[in-house]
């Protein structure tokens, strides 16, 4: 037994170390665009589309339509686009679009074809109207852009010669149990998508970020538009996935405050959020949904329980591992709102997410497919339509 909790220890305390390494080496070379240096022109002058779609966003639709109609960006339109919103999302639509100097298009979709999930359904359809465009941005309808973070974005990508551009938005958090829970998910993230290895084109890291996709039209075609993705859950990481395999240059970049994003409310609304899309990202095999959650049960909880209970020396390998771990919160910390002490809650968000794991496999597989805001897609085209 004795030797058994010494090799778990060993064994966990090199896999956290391990990341702490390749992170401490690569974090600091994602750029930070919000830095004084980004704060110009872009070389050349490219026409650009941004793309919102929104079903029954009435709360925060024009906030971020008006922010994105105040960019200081010379030359692009905004496509918004209605999908088959119940609420007054299409009305507010309408009515920023009658005072923004022709800048404003706005698609109302009544139905969704066959085949089609409704947010990709969207985007492609808003693509399609931007044929004089150089560069497609896709975004949400809750994202909150500041000024200049499109001019600073563009004038990046080009310098890097970028096919594919992903920001991360600053989170706004408000509640103990969204911090905890995001907090976790961003480890999560950096644990199994190394961001800064996506520049590296003999690596299989990929990103994608439904915040802001910014893609070279040539790229957006070059890979079969969202036609490729037309029923993927998880659309925008998958649009990264083709974006790198099809060899295209992808970078990734911190926005810091450029833009800003409530993504969940509570741990609750985490939880909500995710059980849409866990299961997809096992690509709905049950085999491998269980079979994370007993490696993400001994990744995060283990640390803690050997730290609690091995006897002796034995205790050191879990002590490095769990300080591993604090060490990666730290870096987090760096960027996000989140106090050092939540690392403390990592075994109770670890539980959460491994809850969270086997509600979105059970809700999938007992409702034979995935219902997201009134419309059922059912299981086995989901699976059909993976990538």
């Amino acid at each position: 037994m004795s030797y058994l909790v010494w090799i778990t220890g060993i064994l966990l305390g090199l896999v956290w170390l391990s990341r702490v390494v390749d992170a401490a080496r690569g974090v600091p070379k994602i750029a930070v665009i919000s830095e004084p240096q980004w704060d110009r022109q872009p070389a050349e002058r490219h026409r650009l589309a941004i793309i919102v779609p929104a079903l029954n966003e009435e709360n925060s639709i024009e906030g971020a339509l008006r922010r994105l109609l105040a960019l200081d960006y010379d030359d692009y339109e905004v496509i918004a686009v209605n999908d088959r919103s119940t609420d007054r999302t299409g009305e507010i639509m309408d009515r920023v679009r009658a005072d923004s100097a022709g800048r404003l298009k706005v698609v109302h979709i009544r139905e969704l074809p066959p085949g089609w999930l409704g947010k990709v359904h969207a985007m492609w359809t808003a693509a399609q109207q931007a044929q004089d465009c150089d560069w497609l941005l896709f975004t949400d309808a809750d994202v909150m852009f500041r000024p200049d973070c499109l001019r600073r974005a563009v004038a990046y990508a080009e310098a890097e010669r970028a096919d594919h551009l992903v920001l991360f938005p600053h989170l706004t958090m408000k509640r103990v149990g969204e911090k905890m829970m995001i907090s976790f998910f961003q480890l999560l993230f950096v644990f199994g998508h190394r961001p800064w290895k996506v520049a590296d084109p003999n690596a299989k890291d990929h990103i994608g970020v439904g915040a802001f996709n910014l893609v070279r039209r040539s790229a957006y075609e070059a890979v079969g538009t969202y036609q490729t993705l037309r029923f993927e859950v998880v659309d925008d990481m998958k649009l990264g996935k083709v974006i790198k395999n099809a060899g295209l240059r992808q970078r990734v970049a911190f926005g810091d405050n450029l833009i800003e994003i409530r993504w969940a409310h509570g741990a609750r609304g985490v939880v909500g959020n995710l059980t849409k899309n866990f299961f997809a990202v096992m690509s709905f095999q049950t085999w491998r949904a269980l079979l994370s959650c007993v490696g993400m049960a001994i990744l995060n909880l283990a640390p803690f329980i050997g730290v609690l209970f091995s006897p002796g020396w034995s205790r050191i390998p879990y002590v490095v591992a769990t300080g591993c771990m604090f060490l990666l919160y730290a870096g987090i910390w760096e960027r996000v709102e989140i106090a050092p002490w939540y690392f403390f809650l990592h075994p109770v968000s670890t539980t959460l997410f491994i809850y969270t794991m086997l509600r979105s496999t059970f809700v999938t597989l007992w409702n034979g497919g995935v219902e997201w805001r009134g419309t059922r897609y059912p299981l086995e085209e989901l699976r059909k339509g993976l990538v």
